[in-house]
C-alpha cells in the first residue's frame, strides 16, 4: 500500500542530516587537509605558533564541525520535493532559495544508490538525471528504500497517482529477474579481463615507489657493498634471471588478483530485472546501485568479449545513454552474459536488430600503416625510458616488444569492420578484446568526414558518427565510400519522423 503522498512537498529522511554532514565533512577535509596537517603538526610539535596554541586548534576544529553540522541541518530543512502532474518540483537553498522544475519527459534516468555509510544507517540516495548535463542534476541523499522505489516509479509514469488514474500496466506488473550472476561466473569474468591496464597500473605504482626511494638507496651505497661480494659467474647470472622472472610472475599474479577483486566489488550480486518496457540493473558491494534502462533513451550498445571470455561463454553489454555522468558510466555494464542472454537483451533494448544485417566491409590496408606508426612511437618511448633509467643493457626488451607490436597490428586490422543496414550502424574494433558498437540511425546527431593531408593523395577518409552519448568512427575507408555512407545516413536521419529520445 502506498503511504507516501508525493503530491505534497515532503522532506527526505532525518537520517539525511548524517549523510549531508558526512559529505560536507569529506569535502572540507579534501580542501584543507594539507593545510591543517602542515600547521597542526608544527603547532603540536612546538606547543605554539605565534599566539596560536594546540588548545585553540582543537577548539577551531570543534567549531568547524559544529558549523558543518548546522549547515547540514539547514540544508535538510530547506530541501523539499513533490510531484505535480507531469513535473518534479524541488526547493533547496539556505540563504538563496532555488526552485527547480523538471518535466518527467526530460528525465534520462533515476539512480538508486547506497554507499557504505547509507548501508549502515539503512537509507538510499536517489539521483535524477536529465539529458541536459553530464552531472546528475538532483540528488536526494536519504530515503528509505520503499519510498525511493515508489518515487522512481512515479517519475517514470505520467500523471498517475496525482490525478487519481490507475497505474500503467508496466508499473503494476511483477518484475522478473531475468539474469543473476553467480560467484563462479564473476570469478571467470575477472580472470578473463584484459589485465594489461592492471599490469600498467601496478608497474607505474612500483616505478613510483622506486623513484621516491632512489636517492635513499644511493645514500646506502649498496653498489659498493655488493661489488666485492657478488661475482658475475654463470650461477649468479642464472639467479638474477630467475629473480627477474619471479618478479614479473608476481606482478602478473597481482594484476589478475586486482582485476578479480575489482570485478567482484563493482558487480557483486548483479541482477537484471525485466519489466514490460524497461530493464533494471542492480549491483554493487560497497556502493549499491539500481538503475533502469528505457529503450527510447538508449543511444549506443557496446558488446565486448575476447577469446578467453568466449571459451567460458562470457559477454559484456555496455549501454550508453545521453550525457550520462562519467562516474556512473561503469554502472551501465552487464557482465558475464551468455550469448543467448546477450541477444535477448539487445533485442529488448533496440528493436529488430539482426547482427547479419548489412554487408560486412573493412578499412583500407592504410589502417595497418597507422597502427604500425603508433607502435613505432610507443616503442621509441619505451626504449628511451629504458635507456635513460637502466642503460643500454635493457635493449633486450625489443625481443619481446617487436613480436607483440606485430600481433597488435595484425589483430587491430583483423577485428576492424563496419556494417550499414537500413536502420543500424555496426562497427567492430579491438586488439585483445573484440568490441562491437551498435547504434540506431535515427538517433544519430551528426556525421563528419575527416581527411588528413596524408590521406588526401591516397583518396582515404574517416567517418565520425555522433550520437548524444558518444562518437564512433569508421576509419580509413575510400573517400567515395565515405561520401556514399555520409549521404545515406543524412538522408535516413532527415527522412525518418522518429525522435532520438
Amino acid at each position: 500500500m502506498e503511504i507516501t503522498d508525493f503530491s505534497q512537498p515532503i522532506r527526505q529522511s532525518t537520517k539525511g542530516i548524517i549523510v549531508i554532514f558526512a559529505f560536507n565533512l569529506v569535502t572540507f577535509i579534501k580542501k584543507f587537509f594539507v593545510l591543517f596537517i602542515a600547521f597542526g603538526v608544527s603547532i603540536f610539535r612546538n606547543k605554539s605558533m605565534g599566539n596560536i596554541t594546540p588548545t585553540m586548534v582543537v577548539l577551531a576544529l570543534i567549531a568547524v564541525l559544529i558549523i558543518i553540522l548546522i549547515i547540514a541541518i539547514l540544508k535538510y530543512l530547506n530541501f523539499k520535493f513533490h510531484i505535480h502532474n507531469d513535473d518534479f518540483h524541488l526547493a533547496t537553498g539556505i540563504i538563496n532559495k532555488d526552485n527547480t522544475i523538471i518535466p518527467k519527459s526530460k528525465i534520462q534516468n533515476v539512480y538508486i544508490k547506497q554507499n557504505f555509510l547509507q548501508q549502515i544507517i539503512n537509507v538510499v540516495s536517489v539521483k535524477i538525471e536529465t539529458a541536459g548535463d553530464k552531472k546528475s542534476e538532483i540528488e536526494i541523499s536519504a530515503l528509505d528504500k520503499p519510498t525511493a522505489l515508489l518515487l522512481k516509479k512515479k517519475l517514470f509514469n505520467r500523471a498517475t497517482s496525482t490525478s487519481g488514474e490507475p497505474e500503467p500496466k508496466d508499473a503494476l506488473e511483477e518484475p522478473e529477474v531475468f539474469f543473476k550472476v553467480t560467484p563462479k561466473r564473476l570469478f571467470l569474468e575477472g580472470l578473463s579481463q584484459n589485465h594489461f591496464k592492471s599490469f600498467l597500473l601496478i608497474f607505474t605504482f612500483s616505478f613510483g615507489l622506486y623513484s621516491e626511494f632512489k636517492d635513499f638507496l644511493k645514500e646506502l651505497e649498496l653498489e659498493k657493498h655488493v661489488e666485492g661480494i657478488v661475482e658475475l659467474d654463470e650461477a649468479t647470472i642464472l639467479r638474477l634471471i630467475i629473480t627477474n622472472v619471479i618478479i614479473v610472475v608476481v606482478v602478473v599474479l597481482i594484476s589478475f588478483l586486482f582485476s578479480i577483486v575489482k570485478t567482484f566489488i563493482i558487480n557483486f550480486n548483479l541482477e537484471v530485472v525485466e519489466h514490460q518496457k524497461t530493464v533494471e540493473i542492480n549491483k554493487g558491494l560497497f556502493n549499491k546501485v539500481s538503475l533502469s534502462l528505457t529503450p527510447s533513451r538508449i543511444q549506443n550498445l557496446v558488446i565486448t568479449t575476447n577469446r578467453i571470455k568466449q571459451y567460458f561463454g562470457l559477454h559484456t553489454l555496455s549501454v550508453k545513454q545521453a550525457m550520462v555522468n562519467v562516474k556512473q558510466q561503469k554502472n551501465f555494464n552487464i557482465v558475464a552474459l551468455e550469448k543467448e542472454q546477450l541477444n535477448y537483451l539487445v533485442n529488448k533494448l533496440i528493436t529488430n536488430y539482426n547482427e547479419n544485417q548489412g554487408e560486412l566491409a573493412k578499412p583500407k590496408p592504410y589502417y595497418m600503416r597507422i597502427s604500425a606508426l603508433e607502435m613505432l612511437v610507443f616503442g621509441s618511448v619505451i626504449n628511451g625510458l629504458s635507456l635513460a633509467i637502466f642503460g643500454i643493457q635493457m635493449l633486450w626488451i625489443n625481443t619481446v616488444f617487436l613480436p607483440l607490436a606485430a600481433l597488435y597490428i595484425y589483430f587491430a586490422y583483423k577485428k576492424a569492420y563496419y556494417k550499414i543496414s537500413e536502420n543500424f550502424v555496426t562497427i567492430g574494433s579491438g586488439v585483445i578484446d573484440t568490441t562491437t558498437n551498435i547504434l540506431e540511425i535515427h538517433k544519430i546527431q551528426g556525421v563528419k568526414l575527416k581527411q588528413t593531408i596524408f590521406q588526401k593523395p591516397r583518396d582515404i577518409a574517416s567517418l565520425v558518427i555522433s550520437t548524444a552519448s558518444k562518437s564512433v568512427t569508421i576509419p580509413y575507408i575510400s573517400k567515395q565510400e565515405a561520401l556514399t555512407i555520409y549521404n545515406f545516413l543524412l538522408y535516413k536521419v532527415e527522412s525518418q519522423d522518429r525522435d532520438w529520445m
